[in-house]
């Protein structure tokens, strides 16, 4: 292994040990969530709501209770990550260390990438045991599922590297990123929707997400596969572009 690659994965090493360390939180927690709504939305709203768009209700919306897990662990685990090390003063180790600023933001981002794999793997693995969710569009699926790992793993970077204190990570979390995704169609279909809520649906980035995963499951899209897909790489991109930026200049990060 070169210089570089012992760096990354020594940054990589430590921040899944981070999470690892308090798994009864960082993944007993989650994964419990996840069962809960498979179990009250699957059991009890499946036995009244038997098919939506064509589909069983419960496999209508485990593809979006995966792309839950996954955004929000990822978001979660590097927010959090960021600020605990700011706090510390060990992120100003860090900026002048060897590692360069780009070897710095892969080791934070796959760290709340790979927290967001390990739950999201497990709840997939619970919720086709139970109903054998299907996988219609694996060439879809997988790479949806990593771009939208990658970014909300960046944008947990991203509000971390701005946080001044805990309570702005749980204020983005609870008042942003929580209603945009439940808000994105994850336990329903836009089209059940009134006006003007079916129209300002479709401002909501999250639901074009949902859209692109779900096709991947289970063939079912409202959405355009494509354009959603070229546009969720490029705000990915411009997410990356920003916080490698705060990383080479140290802007938020040192005190």
């Amino acid at each position: 292994m070169t210089a570089r690659q012992i760096r990354v994965a020594s940054l990589i090493r430590r921040e899944v040990l981070r999470f690892w360390k308090i798994k009864r939180q960082t993944i007993g927690g989650p994964l419990l969530e996840t069962f809960l709504y498979i179990s009250v939305f699957g059991a009890a709203l499946g036995s009244r709501i038997h098919n939506l768009d064509g589909y069983r209700y419960i496999i209508f919306v485990i593809p979006g209770l995966i792309m839950m897990s996954w955004a929000i662990n990822a978001f979660a685990n590097n927010s959090s990550s960021i600020l605990q090390q700011k706090f510390s003063r060990s992120v100003d180790d860090q900026l002048s260390s060897p590692a360069s600023p780009t070897e710095l933001l892969i080791g934070f981002t796959l760290g709340g990438f790979l927290r967001g794999l390990l739950v999201s793997s497990i709840a997939y693995a619970a919720s086709y045991a139970l109903v054998q969710e299907p996988v219609a569009n694996a060439l879809i699926l997988f790479p949806s599922l990593i771009i939208v790992g990658l970014f909300f793993a960046q944008a947990g970077v991203a509000i971390g590297v701005r946080a001044q204190q805990f309570d702005d990570v749980a204020l983005y979390q609870t008042f942003l990123l929580t209603p945009l995704i439940f808000l994105g169609g994850v336990f329903y279909s836009a089209t059940l929707l009134p006006q003007p809520f079916r129209t300002l649906t479709h401002f909501n980035p999250v639901y074009y997400m949902i859209g692109l995963v779900r096709y991947g499951f289970i063939g079912y899209h409202a959405t355009n596969i494509p354009i959603s897909f070229g546009l969720l790489v490029l705000a990915t991109a411009a997410l990356f572009a920003w916080n490698w930026r705060v990383f080479t200049t140290g802007k938020y990060l040192r005190s």
